[in-house]
């Protein structure tokens, strides 16, 4: 069964950076759709970021568009989000996600993540952006 640690998160300044790492165990991530995603207080979990399992197009949401990089290190399973220019907005916890579904096809944030039922996340690591 396919488990995923994030980490990486921390309190930071504005316009300071942070890399995410998001590592799984039990299967490869060749075989999924990933994602970054994150949640606010009083906020619903929202994407950041996802790599398309079928060609390897990597999505941003606007707010991640320039100062966000998501990759991946399939020797080390693992996946990256790299955060430039941090803000106070950007505070939230982040989760990486591993999404089986490898038939859904078009823009990987426009797919279902959150209720899904099959979608595989981390436990979450804070971000907190502060002066």
């Amino acid at each position: 069964q396919l488990e995923l640690v994030d980490s990486g998160g921390d309190l930071v300044q504005p316009g300071e950076s942070l890399r995410l790492s998001c590592t799984a165990s039990g299967g490869t991530l060749d075989y999924y759709h990933l994602g970054w995603f994150r949640q606010a207080p009083g906020k619903e979990r929202e994407g950041v970021s996802c790599i398309s399992s079928s060609d390897g197009t990597i999505y941003y949401t606007d707010s991640a568009k320039g100062r966000f990089t998501m990759s991946r290190d399939n020797a080390k399973n693992t996946v990256y989000l790299q955060m430039n220019s941090l803000t106070a907005e950007d505070t939230a916890v982040y989760y990486c996600a591993a999404d089986p579904r490898l038939m859904l096809t078009g823009p990987c944030l426009s797919h279902t993540w959150v209720g899904s039922g099959v979608v595989t996340w981390g436990q979450g690591t804070q971000v907190t952006v502060s002066s």
